[in-house]
């Protein structure tokens, strides 16, 4: 069976095996409990998790203590801060598992070394990381030019599974509407 990494990397560039057995040398496996921090914010960032099996939020709390989910991560998703990952600072979201997780992650000086010794990496970030931004674009226009309810019903659309993983005051906190609202879309 081909390792699930493989898989995803294969999605965008071809491997070897020795390729592969070297990129994944760069890694290490860490399991999470529901509820268990991969990232607090004010931390230190120091890795990028992909996520083999399982479900995570990232977020930040206001003054205020109202919580804005900014990014849900399910399985083959990449997920940490990425300004404190590449800055190498501390972290202005928190990262937690909403299920139990296993993850694979890599380390910053890992994944700066892997990009320069083997440019098939660096291919493949440049096109996951053109890929992101192009689903935070979306993301900006949808919150900018949809109604909530429209908002609703892509997320709906896109991530269908999501709704089956994640409980409802998540998603009302990813939209950035009450839980009350969310419900009101549903009738």
């Amino acid at each position: 069976m081909t390792h699930p990494l493989r898989q995803h990397i294969e999605e965008i560039i071809p491997l070897t095996d020795a390729e592969f057995e070297f990129i994944l040398g760069h890694f290490q496996t860490v399991k999470k409990r529901k509820h268990q921090y991969i990232v607090q914010e004010g931390e230190y960032v120091n890795k990028e998790y992909w996520i083999i099996k399982g479900c995570l939020k990232s977020y930040f709390i206001t003054d205020k203590g109202k919580e804005h989910i900014l990014q849900f991560g399910m399985e083959n998703w990449w997920i940490t801060d990425y300004e404190a990952f590449i800055k190498q600072t501390k972290s202005k979201i928190s990262i937690d598992c909403i299920e139990d997780s296993e993850l694979l992650y890599i380390n910053y000086e890992n994944r700066e070394k892997l990009t320069a010794e083997m440019h098939k990496m660096e291919r493949f970030w440049a096109k996951k990381s053109k890929k992101g931004r192009i689903a935070l674009q979306n993301r900006v226009l949808s919150l900018l030019k949809n109604s909530t309810k429209e908002q609703y019903e892509l997320l709906l659309e896109q991530y269908p599974k999501l709704f089956q993983r994640v409980p409802k005051k998540m998603i009302a906190a990813y939209l950035g509407v009450s839980r009350e609202t969310l419900s009101r879309l549903n009738s």
